[in-house]
């Protein structure tokens, strides 16, 4: 198997955001009209990052990133209830402010794993065909365009499993509509930034994945 420089340092800041955000989505904020959950000031660094796997190394690789995130938020989920479980120590006051901030957590990284599992995949199988389709051009028409598919489904699914029940349904729906909004509008701000990546990876590595013979099944771990 090919080797390459760059692969290790996309994964481990792919799964940092992946980790970082989901506690950070444990609040929800108040930016300007938009109200949404703070993981997502982050969390679409995760997709732009999904891109650049999978227009560089291949939809493969990619889900081999994908699924190594997924078992570090599993890992942290699994931590985390484990000490909210155990007794609190007599002299340590703050088992209640644990329990109400990082008490969430495994439901929020449930909803994560959920949503992400659509809508990253969603979003890397599109970018995947799109490149073959489009003959490796207009870069910036396959990142938005898988987007728009990848981060609709994943607003509407982690929101769902992370808050219904918790909100009233009108914060809610404010919820979806920002998450969504934020993070397509991270996607078109930073795709300049993108296009240097990319370019960058792409001189480096000396790769330009096409995924015409890729098996897309994403339990398939093989690459």
């Amino acid at each position: 198997m090919k080797s390459y420089r760059h692969l290790d340092t996309i994964t481990a800041l792919f799964v940092a955001v992946l980790l970082i955000s989901n506690v950070a989505s444990t609040k929800i904020v108040d930016f300007g009209i938009f109200s949404f959950d703070g993981g997502t000031l982050l969390f679409p660094l995760a997709y732009i990052f999904g891109d650049i796997l999978t227009e560089v190394y291949g939809y493969a690789r990619s889900r081999r990133v994908i699924w190594l995130g997924f078992l570090g938020s599993a890992l942290m989920a699994g931590v985390l209830a484990l000490v909210n479980f155990l007794p609190a120590a007599a002299d340590w006051p703050y088992q209640e402010a644990f329990q109400t901030i990082l008490g969430q957590t495994l439901r929020i990284v449930a909803a994560s794993l959920t949503a992400y599992f659509a809508g990253e995949f969603a979003n890397s199988f599109i970018l995947a065909k799109l490149k073959i389709a489009m003959q490796g051009k207009h870069l910036w028409i396959r990142t938005i365009g898988s987007t728009l598919i990848g981060e609709g489904l994943d607003t509407i699914i982690f929101c769902l499993i992370a808050f219904y029940g918790v909100f009233d349904n009108s914060l809610l729906l404010t919820i979806v509509l920002s998450n969504y909004v934020f993070k397509v509008g991270v996607e078109i701000l930073f795709t300049p930034f993108t296009y240097g990546i990319v370019g960058f990876l792409k001189r480096a590595e000396k790769e330009d994945y096409y995924d015409k013979k890729t098996n897309f099944n994403p339990f398939k771990l093989e690459v």
